[in-house]
């Protein structure tokens, strides 16, 4: 099965490796499922089922003018899911990845999954309110909105180094990294990628926490510009009951390649319990 349709008729490409007890995997923003292949082939070299799909508007699903809001992506995950057969599931959230898993488990009642894991999570809630002082200013996301529809691919060269890591004195990553990054993220269309911004920008998940009815990994790097750890892991963690937070001191964003090696062993050995 290389697609899934979803009610609104969108088709998401998918990737459904290996066999045995099932690990959906979502994406971050703005790249595609390919960002998940290290751990995808790890996954299912040790026994699991490795399923991860492009999120609708980038890689190789359908780019519809709408459907970007978390209720409707959170939709999209339950036809994954129904559709691929994935029963008694392990869900894996990365970045704005994890905004999907927080409202698939509320809104859907978490039918089927096992456990939950966030890395570099958006959840719980991203935007500085007076009751989320830890967040990020609103301006900083209209910046960002209006840099991508300045020179998208301009924008994406700067933002990729702080996901990475990548300065003067650190190149957690290689430059062609980068550029695969940067490729990846052209791909989508212009109205998925702000709109997709938009949602998990504003999309309060401290609601959806309760919800999480089962054990749940949560990993986030201390040294995260792009998704600050205060107001997404620690908060997370602490909303969370059957919550274990794992800290990597130091580290960036984009951990699945930063950290290859230790990120793939903690999920591993996460699925392992």
């Amino acid at each position: 099965m290389n697609y899934v349709t979803t009610a609104d008729k969108t088709k998401l490409y998918v990737k459904d490796w290996g066999s045995g007890r099932p690990v959906v995997m979502l994406h971050g923003w703005p790249l595609s499922s390919d960002s998940w292949d290290d751990q995808a082939m790890a996954i299912a070299d040790a026994g699991h089922r490795a399923i991860s799909y492009d999120r609708r508007g980038f890689g190789r699903s359908s780019q519809p003018w709408t459907g970007y809001d978390y209720d409707t992506l959170a939709d999209d995950l339950a036809a994954v899911i129904e559709q691929t057969g994935a029963q008694d599931a392990t869900l894996v959230g990365f970045s704005m990845g994890g905004g999907e898993v927080a409202r698939y488990m509320s809104r859907h009642g978490g039918k089927s999954v096992v456990q939950a894991a966030l890395a570099s999570s958006v959840v719980p809630f991203m935007l500085k309110t007076s009751d989320n002082p830890d967040g990020t200013e609103q301006a900083v996301f209209d910046k960002m909105a209006q840099a991508m529809k300045e020179d998208r691919a301009k924008f994406f060269a700067g933002f990729f180094k702080d996901f990475f890591g990548v300065s003067m004195v650190s190149h957690a990553v290689s430059e062609p990294v980068l550029e695969w990054a940067r490729s990846v993220s052209m791909q989508a269309s212009l109205k998925a990628t702000l709109e997709c911004a938009k949602s998990f920008a504003t999309t309060d998940f401290r609601g959806d926490l309760p919800a999480f009815k089962v054990p749940t990994l949560i990993i986030h790097g201390t040294g995260d510009k792009t998704v600050p750890i205060d107001a997404a892991g620690r908060a997370a963690a602490k909303g969370i009951s059957q919550s274990t937070l794992v800290e990597y001191d130091g580290a960036a964003h984009g951990l699945f390649a930063t950290e290859k090696a230790r990120f793939t062993k903690d999920l591993l050995d996460f699925l392992g319990r």
